[in-house]
């Protein structure tokens, strides 16, 4: 399997140029953790993640070391915290050694990035541009796929998915970044995480719309966001 294969898409961005605040607006309404940060031609500069907002003076979690401690550290790294706490810009606060793959790279190498650097995603990258991203939850779902035997088996198969996948790039709603859809035999397995029941409805609506569906099987897990409270799915 290669990163073209489980990775999410399409893919939200932002601009250096916006503003923190559009920036985690935008993570909260599409319920993702990290968003690339692309230039005026699409070109990826950097990465923006929630780790980067964990430590904000509007909440009173900025970083304030001891004195002793700041004087051993240095000035350098006291304007580094302040700026990672007060910065209004996406592009003041912006990963830009970002790790990135191809669409043909192995999940190996993958992996190996996200042990290597300790990063929970890798975006996935053509001739410069975003294409697509790899998570650990996606990871976890092609996992899921293998141990259940649950890959597509023919052409059909992969044609049904497909015809999924595109009719749920037309939906506001869908969960794309925390949700997988494999198809075996005619069956669709829906698989992931969702933040709300209607969205589980809506799922098996859709897909079980698309010609050439046997049945749909409800994988899916919901997550209350606020308490982390999870259901896992109603029995059949």
């Amino acid at each position: 399997m290669k990163a073209a294969d489980i990775m999410t898409v399409p893919v939200h961005s932002v601009r250096a140029e916006d503003t923190v605040a559009h920036a985690v607006q935008q993570m909260l309404q599409r319920r993702i953790s990290g968003l690339p940060v692309v230039d005026q031609a699409g070109n990826m500069v950097g990465l923006v993640t929630e780790g980067d907002f964990l430590r904000r003076s509007e909440t009173g979690t900025d970083k304030r070391r001891p004195h002793w401690l700041q004087l051993l550290l240095g000035p350098g790294r006291g304007a580094e915290d302040y700026t990672r706490s007060h910065a209004r810009m996406v592009g003041e606060i912006m990963t830009t050694d970002v790790a990135t793959v191809s669409e043909d790279a192995p999940l190996a190498e993958i992996v190996r990035i996200m042990e290597k650097r300790r990063v929970k995603r890798v975006p996935v990258l053509r001739a410069g541009k975003v294409v697509g991203i790899v998570s650990r939850a996606n990871l976890m779902h092609a996992l899921a796929g293998v141990l259940g035997e649950l890959r597509p088996t023919s052409d059909a198969d992969a044609h049904i998915q497909q015809q999924i996948m595109t009719e749920l790039r037309k939906q506001d709603w869908a969960p794309l970044g925390s949700t997988s859809i494999v198809v075996r035999n005619g069956v669709v397995h829906l698989w992931g995480t969702i933040f709300d029941e209607r969205e589980r409805v809506a799922l098996k609506v859709l897909a079980g719309a698309i010609a050439g569906v046997k049945a749909v099987e409800d994988h899916l897990v919901w997550i209350e966001p606020v308490t982390g409270f999870y259901l896992t799915p109603p029995a059949a």
